[in-house]
């Protein structure tokens, strides 16, 4: 075989490896992060539920249905669901949910910042205080920048966040320092450094593709070993 094919194949190989040594170490770590780090860990489900049970039974919506339907404009659905210690029936429309208390057939307003607590302890699994509670217009990039909802806070180790609606008050999402750390080895591994969702980004692509010719050359470089030892082998 060409002695130059092993030279440029020598060469290639050591200026790939610097440059995709950093980023190479980066997939191993992140690969190890992600690999020891239980899901049910990452999406806190040791933190907090995610629902409840319904503690109401069908008697305890007594609010008339016709009465509650022609305050609405083309319902699609009905749900009985509860928030705390209210029954609630949801009607849903192509333009969102609108809540009415399932006793008394009202319609509810948005939940309050107190009411809006006591929900997020009542999901908790952990005993941890709150920390903070803020309504938020839009959410963070954790919680997929979602509109108006709360962000609700705890004092414990791994700072467990609720993410819940403003308009019914239910759980959206929870995070914690394990789903942080989590997000931050995905980012890394799969390259995309603002949104952390794009698998098919450029700068990926072409780093897997410099690594798979940088595998090729090494595999070169060890067939090269393999002749040179035949070759003192037969002297």
């Amino acid at each position: 075989m060409n002695k130059r094919i092993f030279k440029h194949a020598r060469k290639l190989h050591k200026w790939l490896g610097y440059l995709l040594a950093i980023q190479i170490f980066a997939w191993l770590l992140g690969g190890l992060v992600m690999s020891a780090i239980p899901l049910e860990k990452v999406h806190g489900k040791h933190l907090a539920t995610r629902q409840l049970n319904n503690p109401f039974k069908q008697q305890d919506y007594s609010a008339s249905l016709d009465s509650i339907v022609v305050q609405i404009n083309e319902p699609q659905q009905i749900s009985y669901r509860h928030f705390l210690t209210t029954p609630t029936i949801v009607v849903t429309t192509a333009q969102g949910e609108s809540i009415f208390n399932g006793r008394s057939g009202q319609l509810l307003a948005a939940p309050t910042q107190q009411s809006i607590i006591a929900n997020a302890k009542a999901h908790l699994l952990i005993n941890a205080a709150v920390k903070h509670a803020n309504h938020l217009e839009t959410g963070p990039r954790e919680v997929g920048y979602q509109k108006n909802l709360w962000q609700v806070q705890f004092d414990d180790l791994w700072s467990t966040t609720l993410y819940l609606s403003a308009v019914n008050g239910q759980i959206i999402t929870v995070r914690s320092t394990i789903w942080r750390i989590f997000d931050f080895f995905w980012m890394l591994h799969i390259m995309d450094y603002d949104e952390r969702e794009d698998f098919n980004n450029p700068l990926l692509i072409s780093f897997s593709a410099t690594s798979v010719l940088f595998c090729l050359t090494g595999i070169t470089l060890l067939l090269q070993n393999v002749l040179l030892r035949r070759r003192k082998r037969y002297r």
